[in-house]
């Protein structure tokens, strides 16, 4: 396999839920919290902390925790675009910009996740892109799981550690 092709991954699932339920669950502070996160702090670009339904701009920063997880592991990050349809752009681990689409194919809502720009040295290569997308792939099922009525598959018991829903 090239190097370079263990410099992104993309990622799809369809998700049977309105377009724009679709969207505010990424672009909002609540919306984010409902599968993905314990808490989203997101504050704009003068500082004001946005509220849970507010929707998150270009520029915003952010503060992540998840369950799972004391308040020391925090993602912090920007982000880079949202265009308030069907588009979202962040950064995230080592600042790797990460690229949400909503599109419609063959009849269904397809949310498609690229993360790219990860390291290709020997000590990081791996570890972000087997971990990244590890990661993203049980998000990316409980999002649509809770969207289309299912259960929230998170693990949100600190206790409890090295399981694959946290």
């Amino acid at each position: 396999m090239e190097r370079d092709q263990w410099s992104q991954f993309k990622l799809r699932v369809n998700v049977n839920a309105p377009a724009d339920k679709v969207y505010n669950s990424w672009a909002t502070p609540g919306g984010l919290e409902k599968w993905f996160l314990r808490k989203a702090l997101f504050r704009d670009k003068a500082g004001k902390t946005k509220s849970e339904d507010t929707p998150i701009e270009q520029g915003d920063t952010y503060e992540w925790y998840w369950h799972g997880y004391p308040d020391s592991v925090v993602e912090k990050g920007t982000v880079l675009k949202a265009n308030g349809k069907d588009f979202f752009s962040f950064t995230f681990s080592m600042k790797c910009p990460v690229t949400i689409n909503m599109y419609e194919e063959a009849g269904e809502l397809i949310v498609q996740l690229v993360e790219s720009g990860l390291p290709l040295d020997d000590d990081t290569a791996m570890k972000h892109f087997v971990g990244d997308s590890r990661g993203w792939i049980f998000y990316l099922a409980n999002l649509k799981s809770v969207l289309e009525g299912g259960l929230d598959l998170r693990n949100k018991r600190m206790e409890l550690t090295n399981v694959i829903t946290a």
